[in-house]
């Protein structure tokens, strides 16, 4: 199965950064995200999300009310980590699609191929505000345009040929010309012309997932190559829909670092709050083994405090998983996607 793991700030718990073992500074250094990422990494979990949103979060006391932007977060991480995937969240709904893709790409090329993000949309009149480019449109309005915005974004990175950088010092030429194209892009709400300014990814496209926790963002997360299902308990009729779409990037054949593919469609990870520190790891290794029987592809696991959780999620949950056989080892390297099961495009 495959393990991801998202950093939310101290953690999933509102209170999170309460707790003695937090240096609350540590928050808005990126040191404590870091520090978690790298415990993951060691630990061979196979990459983390990092939660984001245009708006601001709610000014309530005793909670911490600022982030740090998700992007910059995981430009941050990527030079001091090897092997781990980094999928930010990106708000797609107020940003253009052209810079969001050149972002994307670049993520991408910083970590070595390890790159990706989380697809999210806002129908929010203070994410608009902020902003002030658009007024807020309906959830099923944004996630439509979210769907351009994807299929843009593929065609911006396949707008350079994998030669199209050639660096001629005798000619003085950087880049072949003709291996540059336009992708003429045209939506109801958009239109890009490209090339984008970027060189095409190391993983020709970056891995893209949608959290699926509205219809409406089910119907999108048919497009995605990672799904995060945040209810256990709508997973079995979504993973067969989603079985069933049969869209989403290709597998490779055969194994992958051990995990047998059998199926098409993007991949689903079922998403869940863990507070292993206070409720042990059987229990949660029992429930992983039913979400993998029930037919999903891996888990998202939400670390309630990062300073108390992911130690144990290391130390005690991902060697239980690997001694059942439910996880590859812990020092598998390459691209994400290769990581993934993901065909190259």
């Amino acid at each position: 199965m495959i393990v991801g793991l998202e950093i939310d700030g101290a953690g999933a718990d509102p209170a999170a950064w309460r707790g003695a073992e937090v240096d609350p500074r540590a928050i808005l250094t990126g040191e404590l995200a870091l520090r978690a990422v790298q415990r993951a990494e060691a630990a061979g979990v196979d990459f983390v999300t990092l939660v984001d949103a245009l708006e601001a979060p709610d000014d309530v006391p005793d909670r911490v009310s600022v982030r740090l932007d998700a992007l910059g977060l995981a430009a941050r991480i990527a030079p001091l980590t090897e092997r781990i995937g980094l999928l930010p969240a990106i708000t797609v709904t107020h940003t253009e699609p052209f810079h969001v893709q050149a972002s994307v790409a670049t993520l991408d090329h910083i970590s070595g191929g390890r790159g990706g993000w989380v697809a999210e949309v806002s129908s929010s009149a203070a994410a608009a505000a902020v902003v002030g480019r658009r007024e807020p449109a309906p959830a099923a309005e944004t996630w439509r345009e979210a769907r351009y915005v994807l299929d843009a974004s593929r065609q911006l990175w396949d707008s350079w040929d994998d030669d199209a950088v050639i660096r001629d010092a005798s000619t003085g030429r950087y880049v072949d010309r003709e291996k540059l194209h336009y992708v003429d892009f045209e939506s109801p709400t958009f239109s890009v012309k490209g090339p984008s300014i970027v060189p095409r990814p190391p993983q020709g496209h970056p891995v893209t997932a949608i959290r699926a926790n509205t219809p409406d963002a089910l119907e999108a997360a048919a497009d995605a190559e990672v799904v995060l299902l945040p209810d256990p308990d709508l997973q079995a009729i979504t993973i067969t829909r989603l079985r069933a779409s049969g869209a989403g990037e290709g597998r490779a054949p055969g194994d992958c670092d051990g995990l047998a593919i059998r199926h098409s469609g993007p991949l689903v990870l079922v998403s869940v709050e863990v507070r292993p520190h206070v409720d042990g790891v059987d229990g949660l290794v029992g429930l992983i083994e039913g979400w993998a029987a029930a037919g999903a592809d891996g888990v998202h696991l939400r670390p309630g405090s990062l300073e108390l959780d992911v130690p144990v999620i290391a130390d005690q949950l991902l060697p239980l998983l690997r001694e059942r056989g439910l996880v590859g080892p812990a020092e598998r390297g390459g691209s994400l996607r290769g990581r993934l099961g993901l065909v190259r495009p």
